[in-house]
């Protein structure tokens, strides 16, 4: 008879039969790492699934622009139709009134061609651009949000582990960034960078880039995650793996990046996925005040500020844009609610049975 050399798995109190709850062929329970589990906990909460496959639509209809230019609309986001004539139904009409008036929704009637109608008096079809806007606002939401991240995680990391006067300059600094009027400061950064660009030493930048905006939102939200951040790593630095990594001859580099970095993985990816949301609205309100993405590009906040200016005669041209914004940022922060419940290693969540493992209330996993 062959020795098992594994020793029996304690049976859970309660479990029917006295036995253990099934698991994946050749996998146990106690197999699972953190991430797994991790995994398993978000798939669970519907809704924040339910939301994330919404994120995923949207990010397919946006990347779909070129396709939905080229084949359907037959124009790109930028060209003019101001006297173009349109024939629906057998009927003759004109993109844009003599009295200013553009034309609306069409959807199929017209070949796919303004399928939401025109944008302003210059007649661009707003579908295409409500796409491509998405691509801008998604991108200038992702970027900034990934130069926040980055940013605030070094400046938590340097202020939390050195503490002292290193602590001391990069607090104060971020208390200060924390305490202006961030959307304000925004508007007079933005028009002044719109006005003028930016060249500092090789890095130059036009007045009607989109990385003005990127680097204005990234400039002014970097303190909502470096300040979070800097409070873990001080209460991480008292941890005993910190100590004992030290003890044993690690440098600063070591220990930051080494060891206390990957235990604020879970904290980072929430914080990631909520700055894009908040990102985007505060992309959205300098669009929409001029000082955010400049025109012939278009963004959703760009787009409601033209549209605001037909709001009683096209309402559509400045709602869906705006519903647009809700839903993604709406998507991105249950996500990110859905990611922070999945990653916190207290969270009382129950598995099913079948899954292979079993969550008493109370036990960490």
């Amino acid at each position: 008879m062959a020795f098992d050399p594994r020793p029996e798995a304690a049976v859970p109190a309660g479990a029917p039969g006295g036995a253990l709850p099934t698991a994946p062929e050749g996998v146990s329970a106690s197999d699972r790492g953190p991430w797994y589990l991790a995994y398993k906990r978000f798939v669970r909460n519907r809704v924040a699934v339910a939301f994330l496959g919404l994120f995923i639509l949207i990010i397919v209809f946006v990347l779909a622009a070129p396709v939905w230019a080229t084949h359907v609309a037959h124009t790109g986001p930028n060209e003019t139709h101001t006297l173009e004539k349109l024939h629906v139904g057998g009927e003759i009409r004109e993109v844009v009134t003599p009295e200013g008036k553009p034309i609306g929704p069409q959807l199929f009637g017209a070949g796919g061609k303004f399928f939401l109608g025109a944008d302003s008096r210059l007649g661009r079809d707003e579908m295409v651009r409500l796409m491509y806007g998405g691509r801008t606002s998604l991108f200038i939401g992702i970027v900034s949000g990934l130069i926040t991240t980055i940013a605030a995680v070094i400046l938590g990391l340097l202020a939390g582990y050195y503490k002292g006067w290193v602590d001391a300059i990069i607090a104060r600094t971020l208390d200060v960034l924390w305490s202006l009027p961030v959307l304000l400061f925004g508007i007079a950064l933005g028009v002044s960078l719109a006005v003028g660009g930016l060249k500092i030493g090789p890095l130059e930048l036009s007045g009607g880039s989109i990385w003005v905006p990127i680097l204005v939102i990234s400039i002014f939200t970097v303190p909502y995650v470096a300040r979070p951040i800097r409070g873990e790593v001080l209460a991480l630095g008292q941890k005993e793996f910190v100590e004992a990594a030290i003890a044993q001859g690690a440098g600063s580099g070591r220990v930051m990046f080494g060891e206390i970095l990957p235990n604020l993985a879970s904290t980072i990816i929430v914080f990631f996925a909520l700055n894009i949301a908040n990102n985007m609205l505060f992309e959205a309100a300098l669009s929409f005040l001029g000082a955010g993405v400049q025109p012939p590009n278009s963004s959703w906040g760009t787009m409601i500020s033209i549209g605001e200016e037909l709001l009683t005669t096209q309402p559509l041209l400045a709602i869906i844009p705006g519903v647009m914004i809700l839903l993604t940022v709406l998507s991105l922060n249950i996500v990110g609610d859905g990611l922070r419940d999945a990653l916190d290693p207290r969270a009382k969540v129950r598995l099913e049975a079948h899954a292979g493992m079993v969550e008493k209330e109370g036990t960490a996993v």
